[in-house]
């Protein structure tokens, strides 16, 4: 059982588990997205008394908390016991464009080593990606509204025209950033 579960489902399966969940959502009332949980959790720090975008009846949305908190206690439970090699599995073209890049020993774990630690912090480098990437992905959420998956599962689930536009500016930008920032910065 334990090999079973532990090896990646194909699409025919979890696409329609995807669904089944997404569907729910809708005959309840209730949109898919992680980055919302951010509003809630200031919203229950009492942040509504200083912005009236908080100023929300958190206890809609406690569903939505206790979602997160089981993605990352499966994903706990999934690495810590269900992962039968360590590491991930990268392409080797990936391995090779990232070996390219100045990255060293790609795929051995699942940061770069390299360049995701606190060291990393007192070069520019690293300011630009940590720092800098952290911001762009807060306020990318913030602006468009909503984070990747919210926008790209839930958002698309319902029709949203916002959500299809940030979906293919999700993609643009990862693109530019694969092949024309990321080069360029781990180049400096």
């Amino acid at each position: 059982m334990i090999e079973l579960i532990s090896q990646p489902w194909p699409w025919y399966v979890a696409g329609p588990l995807i669904a089944l969940v997404m569907f729910s959502l809708l005959y309840f009332g209730n949109s898919f997205g992680v980055s919302s949980n951010l509003a809630t959790m200031c919203s229950i720090a009492g942040a509504g008394k200083v912005s009236s975008f908080f100023k929300f009846d958190y206890t809609t949305r406690i569903w939505n908390l206790v979602f997160v908190l089981g993605a990352a206690i499966g994903g706990f439970i999934a690495h810590r016991y269900l992962t039968l090699e360590p590491g991930i599995n990268l392409s080797a073209d990936t391995i090779s464009a990232l070996t390219k890049l100045g990255v060293q020993n790609p795929g051995a774990d699942y940061v770069p080593a390299d360049i995701f630690n606190w060291s990393a912090l007192y070069s520019i480098k690293g300011w630009i990606i940590l720092v800098g990437g952290g911001f762009l992905v807060g306020f990318g959420a913030r602006y468009a509204g909503g984070c990747t998956s919210g926008h790209a599962i839930s958002g698309i689930s319902d029709l949203q025209i916002p959500s299809m536009i940030a979906v293919v500016g999700f993609f643009i930008g990862g693109l530019i950033m694969t092949y024309l920032l990321l080069p360029f910065i781990l180049g400096l």
